[in-house]
């Protein structure tokens, strides 16, 4: 089946999978390249140490034991980017990670293998603001709500279960101003809980006849935290709590019997010709195996794109396609920011009888703060590990004693802690409450991806990355940053930091092939037919500040329809 597909999907991560497994459904063959390992299938037990087989289509090839075998809660087995099981790299990790040319601080993050980046993703999953839809996309927002309908029904998204972080969060948004939003559309600022890609906590979770192991091996969320690590609750793959691509859609596609996955398979270039109808259409991809080195090439009917912001304009330009100024420009990143609350035992036992805030504990983010026209905030609790580099090892600032905040700041510090007061604030981890911020940073040609010819790697001219922020996206993010500060106060906190993050940090990509611009509104090339893409990169604009995820799958839903009705109906 592999060998004579109707599709080539590229990429197994978000949209990739997605896209694949509704063409599957629909009957059609489809073969899915994905650059790095597939972890918990039985072609590959040692996926790190051997090449093992070459792809898989049967759903009985995926085995728990050895998903929870390859997944742990080591911090830095998982998530070093230069050796971790997450990284961008290929599946040998005695081997260095791919190189990406970042000329400013900060960093492409971006997983390889099937799942993809949400192989570590904090399963959340909100709709687009509509405002920021209606008033630029050429799509309708209510065009898409069907797609994200059945999206959110196929993962499942549930709103996220309270514990203490995010009754703390509730707290002080309350006493901030703000009021619930009790609704998917969001249309004014509000608080609500998350929605996530995270089953609902395991019904027998308070029960003590059972251990966490006990738990760990059932259906349902333990509420342990540290997710962005990857999950390892559940019966089977396809059960467990976080519903990345890799034990969502991965299975059901496998179940169709239409699709092959190919791992470790690095697409180099687009194969295209020329056509008396079509004028340039794409026909097929130039791949190679990233543990022999050997290249090989695939045909198909349809070609698909689903790299991310990075690998999916890099291969248009390594590939000679016809030249558009907007591929690869465009890039938004939410242009991020971290507020952390400190709180005082005694002020937590008399609030909610406990003396710890205990971040540990519940969905990485349970809840929300959403604000149209400026973007969105969310409560977060990552492991120790990742609270200390987020929080006081990562700034544009500097050091903060070199940033003295003046009376009219609500914040305590910024910048790097470091000295007796970072030794002081790290001992208070339990006590700690982090809020991330999400600019809703417009739309700059100035930013994004290019390839520099001087600088290649065994897969060509290498991705080189662009970012920089406006004075409007500042002016946003600093009123953000207000509104997270006064929340964390309203809550009680005794200290605030901000940690203020260089514009570098590129976690939500999107836009650099843009819907309008580069591709149509059923995501197929203007310059290239028979090519789409099912990635972020099509998005018109950063949604407002909402998380991309799901509108990535929404949109790879609907193209997979917009394929099967126009090229095979």
């Amino acid at each position: 089946m592999s060998d004579n597909p109707d599709v080539i999907v590229v990429g197994a991560g978000g949209g990739g999978a997605v896209c694949a497994k509704e063409i599957g459904e629909q009957g059609l063959k489809v073969l899915v390249l994905e650059a790095g390992p597939w972890y918990g299938n039985k072609k590959w037990p040692e996926p790190n140490q051997e090449r093992g087989r070459t792809s898989s289509s049967d759903p009985n090839d995926l085995d728990i034991g050895l998903y929870k075998k390859q997944h742990n809660m080591y911090e830095n087995n998982m998530n070093d980017i230069v050796t971790g099981l997450f990284r961008w790299g290929p599946a040998d990790r005695r081997r260095p990670p791919w190189f990406r040319s970042i000329p400013q601080r900060g960093f492409f993050w971006q997983n390889s293998g099937v799942g993809g980046t949400t192989q570590h993703y904090w399963g959340i999953s909100v709709r687009a603001f509509p405002d920021a839809i209606d008033s630029h996309w050429p799509l309708s927002y209510n065009e898409m709500i069907p797609y994200y309908e059945k999206v959110e029904a196929t993962l499942p998204v549930e709103f996220a279960a309270t514990t203490t972080k995010e009754e703390l969060f509730y707290y002080g948004a309350k006493k901030a101003g703000f009021s619930l939003n009790n609704t998917l559309d969001v249309t004014k600022p509000g608080y609500r809980p998350n929605v996530n890609a995270i089953l609902p906590p395991n019904k027998h979770l308070m029960n003590p006849d059972y251990s966490l192991q006990q738990l760990s091996r059932m259906e349902g969320c333990t509420l342990a935290g540290f997710c962005i690590n990857g999950c390892r609750v559940g019966p089977t793959v396809e059960r467990i709590a976080k519903r990345s691509t890799l034990v969502s859609y991965v299975p059901l596609a496998l179940k169709t019997g239409n699709v092959s996955v190919r791992p470790n398979a690095f697409a180099t270039k687009i194969i295209t010709e020329d056509h008396h109808e079509e004028g340039t259409r794409a026909i097929g991809l130039e791949y190679r195996d990233t543990w022999t080195g050997r290249y090989e090439e695939c045909y198909a009917k349809v070609i698909v794109l689903a790299g991310g912001c990075a690998e999916t304009p890099r291969l248009w330009l390594n590939s000679g396609l016809p030249r558009n100024p907007w591929v690869g420009k465009g890039l938004t990143t939410h242009y991020f920011d971290w507020v952390t609350g400190i709180f005082d035992e005694r002020y937590l036992i008399n609030l909610i009888g406990e003396p710890s805030a205990s971040p540990f504990v519940g969905n990485t983010s349970g809840a929300r703060l959403d604000y149209p026209g400026l973007g969105a905030m969310h409560v977060s609790g990552v492991s120790p590990g990742l609270t200390a580099l987020f929080t006081y090892g990562f700034s544009e600032a500097g050091y903060h004693f070199l940033n003295i905040p003046g009376p009219d700041k609500p914040w305590d510090y910024v910048g790097r802690l470091v000295g007796s007061d970072l030794k002081q604030y790290m001992a208070s981890y339990r006590q700690t409450m982090s809020i991330l911020i999400l600019t809703d940073d417009q739309v700059n040609m100035k930013n994004g991806i290019t390839v520099n010819p001087a600088i290649q790697d065994e897969h060509g001219p290498v991705p080189v990355f662009h970012y920089s922020s406006t004075t409007a996206d500042e002016k946003k993010r600093n009123k953000l940053a207000a509104i997270a500060a006064d929340i964390l106060k309203q809550a009680g906190a005794k200290t605030v930091i901000r940690s203020d993050w260089p514009p570098g940090l590129a976690i939500h990509a999107a836009s650099n092939m843009r819907m309008g611009f580069v591709v149509d509104t059923s995501c197929e090339a203007y310059q290239v037919k028979r090519l789409y893409l099912a990635d972020n990169t099509v998005q018109y604009n950063g949604l407002g500040g909402p998380n991309p995820t799901l509108t990535t799958q929404m949109l790879a839903t609907r193209t997979a329809d917009k394929i099967v009705e126009k090229y095979f109906s």
